[in-house]
């Protein structure tokens, strides 16, 4: 991120995604179709991409549920040895804006720093206006470069944030607004002509990270999130988008043997294909073509019979005459 490795930190992504039911089943809701969530699933996002926690929900459930947002992610931190010493970064988007969420992050026992996407209101228009040009400061890419256009700033003490936790910290990051988003522009982001969006954090210090307090290492970190999309679609590729029953709890068992799969699937690559070009970041169609496929092709029918022994060496040579 930014040019730079977390060495020794872990990085837990939680995101919500819908999987549309192709018939009745249990937990559908009537949205706009008839769905089921899967929300929201929560990923170790390093060399390896593990789901460690995922919740079934019906599809009528809310994206910023604080008790389904506080049980992942307790399922995916009891998964991690020494949760309560151990260097762990979590990101959320918007939904992930809640005091309930944030509460149950620290603990006396445990302390995460976090990143989540922050719905801006009007105090925080308010805010933005008092900055003053030299408050900004070009945005970075992934790989540490500048981003022209781009610009970040500090927000933190402007405005009140009360209710918040007292160490949270503010960075607004704008952007020419594109045309698709102008219409749902603000009045003050059309006055402005910049479109502004505000991640908050409790990140003062990441250890081992140089220049992890800057603003600008901060709004490139959690954009990066993103990539967790990615991840949801691998799951889905590895038959998550196919729940195969009406069965609430039949469909829960299938979500298991998914993730199971994709986790399989991601330590194969981290493990045994890390060096090799096309395999090493390989979406599961390639993987199934190029390496899942080959056992089965390699098994006769004769070895894999029910009671049936594998074909032997071939025919036998008699021994030679004589007394040899």
């Amino acid at each position: 991120m930014a040019g730079r490795r977390l060495t020794g930190w872990i990085v837990i992504d939680l995101d919500a995604t819908i999987i549309t039911a192709a018939s009745k089943k249990a937990g559908a809701a009537v949205t706009f179709q008839k769905d089921v969530r899967v929300s929201p699933a929560g990923r170790v996002v390093r060399e390896h991409h593990r789901v460690l926690s995922m919740l079934l929900r019906p599809g009528n459930a809310g994206a910023n549920t604080v008790a389904d947002h506080i049980a992942v992610l307790s399922d995916a931190l009891a998964q991690i040895p020494g949760s309560s010493a151990a260097k762990i970064l979590v990101r959320v988007d918007g939904a992930g804006a809640t005091h309930g969420l944030l509460e149950a992050l620290n603990t006396t026992r445990r302390t995460v720093r976090y990143t989540v996407g922050w719905k801006i209101t009007d105090a925080d228009e308010q805010a933005i206006a008092k900055l003053p040009d030299g408050a900004w400061e070009t945005s970075l890419t992934q790989d540490g470069s500048l981003q022209e256009g781009y610009f970040v700033a500090e927000l933190t003490g402007l405005n009140t944030c009360e209710g918040w936790p007292e160490k949270v910290r503010l960075i607004v990051r704008r952007v020419r607004p594109s045309r698709r988003p102008l219409k749902k522009l603000t009045a003050f982001e059309q006055k402005t002509g910049w479109r502004y969006c505000i991640t908050a954090t409790n990140i003062r210090h990441m250890w081992g990270i140089a220049g992890s307090s800057h603003s600008q290492f901060l709004d490139v970190m959690h954009r990066s999130h993103a990539g967790v999309e990615d991840r949801v679609r691998t799951n889905k590729a590895m038959g998550l988008d196919n729940l195969p029953s009406v069965s609430w709890e039949v469909n829960r068992g299938w979500m298991l043997a998914a993730n199971l799969a994709r986790d399989l699937d991601a330590w194969v690559q981290l493990l045994a294909l890390h060096d090799i070009d096309g395999l090493a970041d390989a979406e599961p169609d390639t993987m199934r073509f190029r390496l899942y496929h080959l056992p089965a092709l390699r098994t006769t029918p004769a070895a894999v019979g029910c009671g049936s022994t594998p074909p032997g060496p071939g025919p036998q040579r008699s021994p030679p005459a004589g007394n040899g």
